[in-house]
């Protein structure tokens, strides 16, 4: 059997062990201009030729299919959800929608890095290299922390500011009505959705300022500290 045939069957083959079969179906596939082989369930392409699928067989995964660059992240990102007390599948949302697993990956803005740090970000938290994935996400989850305390662990308000800025965020009194952070958003809770909601456990403590009560916000239970639910004002 040629080679390229034979990379074609195994590719073919993995695929459908990745997605069941649903009734009688047809993938498509053909070779670019570059010679990579697309595959596909529309003929998008007259020179496509066509494997029939059936439903006389099931195919199905008994866990998620990550992809190797993710999984190269999974430890850091473990590490410092845990230790921030952010939960790791919205990590792992902010990555995909942020850089899509691209360690050097640069915005048009100058964000930086896997979880686009942006440079005054970076430089808030003290990272030498935005580049580093350690310092990137160790980072990055310690900034999303902090916009879950600063909007009592609203998950949109937080994620818009880290999309848009507090900035943004303190102009509209709520997500902006910019599509792009509109878009990013929704696109993270649909990723999360269905999964153990982020959960940020959040103390409250009195601090007596000139005579005037602040209410002052933690992740730390500390002696005298009120556990409030998130979003309780």
């Amino acid at each position: 059997m040629h080679s390229r045939l034979l990379s074609t069957v195994v590719v073919t083959a993995l695929l459908l062990t990745a997605v069941p079969a649903v009734g009688e179906a047809e993938i498509y596939y053909w070779r670019d201009a570059s010679g990579q082989l697309v595959l596909s369930d529309k003929p998008k392409d007259p020179a496509a030729r066509t494997f029939a699928v059936s439903q006389s067989q099931t195919f199905r995964t008994t866990r998620p299919l990550v992809s190797g660059r993710a999984a190269a992240y999974e430890s850091l990102i473990e590490q410092h959800a845990n230790e921030q007390g952010v939960d790791a599948n919205l990590v792992r949302a902010v990555i995909q929608a942020e850089s899509a697993y691209n360690p050097r990956a640069v915005s048009g803005k100058g964000a930086m890095g896997l979880m686009q740090l942006m440079p005054a970000t970076a430089r808030a938290y003290n990272v030498f290299d935005a580049f580093d994935p350690a310092e990137n996400i160790r980072a990055g989850v310690a900034y999303l922390k902090s916009l879950l305390l600063k909007y009592r662990a609203n998950l949109e308000l937080a994620l818009a500011a880290y999309n848009a800025g507090p900035g943004a965020v303190a102009k509209y009194g709520e997500v902006p009505p910019y599509r792009e952070t509109r878009q990013y958003v929704a696109k993270i809770r649909k990723a999360v959705d269905g999964k153990p909601a982020p959960q940020v456990r959040l103390y409250r403590t009195i601090e007596y300022v000139n005579g005037r009560a602040v209410p002052r916000y933690s992740t730390t239970p500390i002696e005298g500290a009120e556990l409030i639910t998130p979003g309780r004002h």
